[in-house]
């Protein structure tokens, strides 16, 4: 279930029966599975694609990187995984579809932050 213990009180105690409840959950996880299926989809194919990430040395805004994978699962409501670019990869701990053409992860250990990417740099 996707609400924890105390979630699941205060729904009962606001009145929310329990196959309500049970139904809001699956709901939740039926729609972390579709954006963890549409984030890996949008690297998917994809040789390269273009980044606001911060990297030290680079004077640049927009980052290039070529992809080699984008591998996600979920639990619940998170989204976790690895994304793997030609020379060097990082966790992913969550994100999100913003377009067809742009998407937000949030990085783990060696970024640490919020990143988008892009399909091409006028996306970003």
């Amino acid at each position: 279930m996707h609400f924890t213990q105390r979630e699941q009180q205060a729904l009962r105690n606001a009145g929310v029966d329990q196959d309500t409840i049970e139904a809001a959950s699956d709901a939740v996880v039926e729609a972390t599975d579709d954006a963890a299926a549409a984030l890996e989809a949008f690297f998917d194919g994809r040789e390269t694609v273009y980044s606001d990430m911060d990297i030290a040395h680079s004077s640049s805004e927009i980052q290039e990187h070529t992809v080699e994978y984008c591998d996600l699962f979920t639990h619940a409501d998170d989204i976790r995984g690895y994304l793997r670019f030609d020379t060097w990869g990082v966790p992913v701990e969550g994100g999100r579809v913003l377009s067809e053409e742009k998407v937000e992860l949030s990085l783990g250990p060696t970024v640490h932050g919020r990143v988008r990417f892009a399909a091409d740099e006028d996306a970003l």
